[in-house]
């Protein structure tokens, strides 16, 4: 039986998984490796360190299987992050990664001197401090001769693939988040790349999420005992990868994440142009189009909440005294690190209102979960003014084990909200997307109509979800009230 790798390069570890064509999952193990912080605000990596891990993970993973049943190594990978090589191949400085926050005044720039307007005509979406072009121009700004010696610019999963097959390559999905990408039109935009002083021929050949980009070179595939004709596929940004892996593909679907941070993730077999541009439109790794919004503290205000405020892990008994829905007076704006949809404001921070003598420690824990749904409720109201209808989200990440969260969701929203049978986020993406790039499958919505299952749904109630309506027109004037306080 034909077996599958599928990284997941994240940003605490590598986790790789391998999976046999009927979806079997045989085996999963991890590495992990440091995360720098050089100054405040800042993150990076080493990139050899993600290239080490993987060698080292994939021979334990291997171990106990038969090596000749391998035919392809997918990825899903953590997005945004500057890679730089010189001419001789070598990583010019440490990667600068999706969490970074060196880069406000060239976002600043770009938003403002360049245009937002302008940006969303050549990309589709404006700048975001964690984006990949405003780190170029820093790059520029402040390392010009490291800048001088750039040849090839890459982001972090196109890094193993380069390493693992010489191709210098990178996916539609994963380069809609540098803001290099006419995402419109699937090609770099010259108009970015002269803004940012590079050219073309120091970025990766554009290729679907499924595509077979090369094999493995003769010595990684001696030193794996692998076949040298092992594939290796592009892959997907991490959300686009997670969102194979929960079928979220095709027309019309909806993937809520309660992860640390959370999106809002929406497949569309045509393009949009979302007229609010705090919601990202990308391209998927399905062949065609996604919008995804990010609340950049979901899960984390949980445990937030929960660990350094109440001083407690067993969050489910903080949830078992919360029974009415709807009726809370005491509302959680989720805004820990800043927001990012719909307000695109790094200065913004959290805040409770609404407590008064009789406010219970239930009702500040029941708003927070219910804080974070009203996010996502803010993303859905701009989908909502694309035109898209949904009726259904699924859900997934670690917020998404909590029935009480669920039903908060279900009702915020006021959509139907499906679990699926078991999630192995952008591990499981990157898998089926070489299974569908070797040929087993003869597209990503095949494999995902295969393997993924819907074990159970949490119905909306309509009372409930009326009163979480009214509940939300005041949230909304909450953030116009208190921005620019701080």
């Amino acid at each position: 039986m034909s077996l599958y790798v599928g990284v997941d390069l994240g940003t605490s570890a590598v986790k790789l998984l391998l999976m046999d064509g009927e979806g079997k999952i045989h085996k999963i193990v991890s590495r992990e490796y440091p995360l720098m912080f050089p100054k405040s605000g800042w993150s990076e990596q080493a990139p050899e360190d993600w290239f080490t891990g993987t060698i080292d993970g994939l021979k334990e993973l291997f171990e106990g299987a038969d090596k000749s049943d391998v035919k392809g190594i997918g990825f899903g990978g953590q997005m945004h992050g500057l890679v730089t090589l010189d001419e001789n191949d070598n990583v010019i400085r440490p990667a600068i990664l999706w969490n970074d926050g060196r880069t406000q005044a060239e976002t600043d720039y770009l938003n403002q001197v360049i245009g937002q307007e302008k940006l969303a005509d050549a990309t589709a979406n404006i700048a975001f401090a964690g984006f990949t072009a405003p780190k170029i121009l820093w790059m520029k700004k402040n390392e010009p001769e490291k800048f001088a010696a750039i040849r090839k610019i890459m982001l972090p999963k196109d890094y193993l693939a380069y390493c693992l097959s010489g191709s210098f390559c990178t996916d539609y999905s994963d380069a809609s988040g540098m803001l290099l990408l006419d995402v419109a039109n699937k090609c770099w935009s010259k108009e970015m790349l002269d803004i940012c002083g590079i050219t073309e021929e120091m970025l990766p050949t554009l290729y679907e999420s499924y595509d077979v980009v090369g094999t493995l070179k003769p010595e990684i595939a001696a030193e794996l005992g692998l076949s040298a004709d092992v594939r290796i596929v592009a892959g997907a940004g991490d959300n686009a990868a997670a969102a194979v892996g929960t079928g979220t593909v095709g027309d019309g679907n909806c993937n809520v994440s309660l992860g640390t941070s959370g999106t809002m993730f929406i497949s569309s077999k045509e393009f949009k142009k979302p007229s609010n541009n705090a919601l990202h439109s990308f391209a998927h790794a399905d062949g065609k189009y996604h919008l995804m919004a990010c609340t950049l503290s979901a899960a984390s205000s949980n445990k937030w909440w929960n660990d350094e405020i109440l001083k407690t892990t067993d969050y489910a008994a903080e949830q078992a005294g919360i029974g009415t829905l709807g009726e809370n007076h005491v509302f959680y704006l989720p805004y820990l690190m800043g927001e990012r949809c719909p307000h695109n404001d790094t200065a913004v921070r959290a805040m409770f209102y609404g407590m008064s003598m009789d406010t219970t420690r239930e009702d500040m824990t029941q708003a927070v979960l219910e804080g974070v749904a009203f996010s996502f409720r803010d993303a859905l109201e701009i989908v909502k003014s694309l035109g898209l209808n949904l009726e259904r989200t699924k859900i997934c990440g670690g917020g998404a084990k909590s029935a009480l969260w669920r039903k908060i969701i279900a009702n915020v929203l006021n959509l139907k909200v499906d679990i699926i049978e078991s999630e192995q986020g952008p591990g499981l993406g990157g898998a089926m997307l070489a299974a569908v790039g070797c040929g087993e499958y003869a597209n990503v919505e095949e494999i995902a109509a295969k393997f993924v299952h819907i074990v159970a749904t949490e119905e909306p109630d309509p009372e409930i979800a009326a009163k979480y309506d009214a509940k939300y027109q005041t949230y909304r004037k909450l953030y116009p009230a208190i921005k620019g306080i701080l």
